[in-house]
């Protein structure tokens, strides 16, 4: 039995505690019958964290004892009392943390499964790539498989944390940029210096700090910006030189580099250095005014139907210089359809590759190379299978094709991999079918007869046990139970869509195994980002800041003294 140290709204010693059997609730009751209050209002506090019901029992209810939440003997506890409500907004708030927690654990995990898939040239699970592209929409393969992956796994994160900026939600931003940082960091020093996403990184997180309002960050975006400066220096150019020529003598880099010098003179204005803060900001106020959009361009080109946000970004890029715009405009037209039609072609190979099966290494077939093998006459499936069997390596694929004794086991397995996927689908569909309240026999022995899908539905609604069976079909619930009664449909293409509409029990289990919800909110993520998606800032709330700072060193420099912003916290 032990012994524990209550103090606060009771304060003693609660003798012959069982820390096997007592749970926090009976511990809370405990308190409070002492206390003279109820169990609500009490608040428990060991070991400097707050003990919550369900602690031992991960969240999920249960009756996990004192010793799995960390309570020994001779702990001391702290029992605060509060009120109800405020127990009960107390516990809200405690809820609402854990599931931000869970939820940015989610976007963890989902990235690292994103990558680790895309990466390596395996067959994806999705019918779509994540690749690597350059501002121009090139692909790119940065370094090792490690360094892709890591560097796939930080573009991923940095985006997640970039939407959640434009949502407002700057602390799980900062949460998910931090994951991003320690992605990035995972890759060979080397290949980072040769992209500006890293650099973007560290401005987007001291953004996140500058928006929370908290000072104390100011050592660490200190550091930050600096790391960042050099960063986008190495990566642009010195004065942007190597990132004008790559963007045809455009101006995408403006915003970012005003709200670099803003933060560079908030953190400067904060330490004290009033002439180095007031350059910095000097020079954000020009770039401010030289992004200012005139309304007689916007004005023209919204008449040319664009949109205004387009019109704006357009504007913006070019220099306020409405032709340069109107080409901006009409190359990012083009490359949209291109992107467009790029992945309508690759979702087609992506399903052709999975048609073939995956190498023993579980790479996919390469495409190019099996062209090459169709190209001087071989049968393609015939020369897939045969890639497929040799990882893609081009003279054993032709070795075997060109040997009557594997070229004919090549055949035989292609044929057995056939019976073996007219099985799959067939059962599939007995399974579908029977979900529909049909007796699995019939099912089993209206498919054995042979004929395709419809000829089959028509064969069992065509039986005379039918009409019996239509009064008591039941449809059956995800987990193989009756749920409701329901009707047979009144005719053969109502069914048909009813079957399609039955969920592949192999494919739910294979989503259980992914946070597939995750990862497709990952996905419309980068779907949404285009090359230049890091640049495209509105500067609304950096104007207004630069006036504010301006101001403050101004009143500095007439009192002798530094002025808070409202910006302290």
């Amino acid at each position: 039995m032990a012994k524990l140290k209550i103090g606060g709204t009771w304060a003693g010693v609660l003798e012959d505690v069982d820390l096997d059997s007592w749970t926090v609730p009976k511990l809370r009751e405990e308190v409070a019958r002492r206390s003279n209050c109820s169990p609500d209002s009490i608040s428990l506090i060991c070991a400097g964290k707050i003990l919550k019901d369900d602690d031992a029992t991960g969240g999920h209810g249960g009756n996990g004892n004192l010793a799995q939440v960390g309570v020994k003997n001779n702990s001391k506890i702290l029992a605060s009392r509060v009120s109800p409500q405020e127990g009960n907004l107390l516990r809200q708030e405690i809820m609402a943390e854990e599931e931000r927690s869970r939820r940015l654990s989610r976007v963890r995990a989902a990235a690292t499964a994103l990558a680790e898939r895309h990466a390596d040239g395996s067959l994806p699970v999705e019918d779509f790539n994540i690749e690597v592209e350059d501002q121009s929409g090139k692909k790119v393969r940065l370094g090792s498989e490690t360094d892709q992956r890591a560097v796939m796994m930080g573009l991923m994160l940095h985006a997640k944390g970039k939407r959640l900026i434009k949502q407002g939600n700057y602390k799980d931003a900062l949460e998910v940029l931090s994951m991003g940082e320690e992605s990035f960091s995972l890759c060979d020093p080397k290949v980072i210096e040769l992209i500006d996403n890293v650099p973007i990184l560290q401005i987007d997180m001291v953004w996140c700090y500058f928006m929370i309002r908290d000072i104390r960050w100011l050592s660490d975006a200190g550091k930050r910006l600096e790391m960042a400066r050099v960063g986008i220096e190495r990566a642009h150019g010195k004065d942007s030189f190597r990132l004008r020529l790559l963007q045809g003598g455009r101006y995408p880099e403006l915003a970012l580099h005003l709200r670099l010098e803003l933060l560079e003179g908030v953190v400067t204005y904060h330490s004290g250095q009033l002439d180095k803060s007031r350059k910095a900001l000097d020079s954000a106020k020009a770039k401010f005014n030289q992004l200012q959009v005139p309304d007689e361009a916007l004005s023209f080109l919204m008449s040319m139907g664009y949109k205004e946000r387009d019109a704006k970004r357009a504007l913006r890029m070019n220099n306020q210089d409405v032709g340069s715009a109107i080409d901006f405009l009409a190359e990012e037209t083009t490359k949209k359809l291109q992107k467009q039609e790029e992945d309508i072609r690759r979702r087609t190979e992506i399903r052709e590759q999975k048609r073939y099966g995956m190498t023993p290494l579980k790479k996919a077939v390469d495409l190019e190379r099996l062209k090459e093998l169709v190209s001087i006459g071989f049968d393609k499936e015939l020369a897939a299978e045969a890639l497929r069997r040799n990882e893609n390596d081009t003279q054993k694929a032709l070795d075997d094709l060109t040997n009557p004794e594997t070229n004919s086991a090549l055949q035989v397995h292609i044929e057995s991999r056939k019976r073996k996927r007219q099985k799959q689908a067939t059962e599939t569909q007995i399974e579908k079918i029977v979900h529909m309240g049909f007796e699995r026999s019939r099912v089993v022995a209206a498919f054995e007869v042979g004929g395709t899908l419809e000829e089959v539905i028509q064969r069992l609604t065509a039986l005379p046990e039918a009409d019996h069976a239509a009064e008591a079909i039941q449809t059956a619930a995800p987990d193989g139970s009756a749920s409701s009664s329901a009707p047979l449909p009144h005719n053969v293409s109502e069914m048909l869509e009813q079957i399609n509409d039955v969920e592949d029990p192999s494919d739910l289990s294979k989503a259980e195994e992914r946070d597939v919800e995750m990862e497709d909110e990952l996905s419309a993520v980068i779907v949404k980002t285009d090359a230049l998606a890091d640049y495209d800032i509105e500067v609304n709330i950096e104007g207004e800041a630069i006036t504010e700072y301006l101001a403050l060193i101004e009143a500095a420099g007439s009192s002798g003294k530094m002025a808070l912003s409202r910006y302290n916290k």
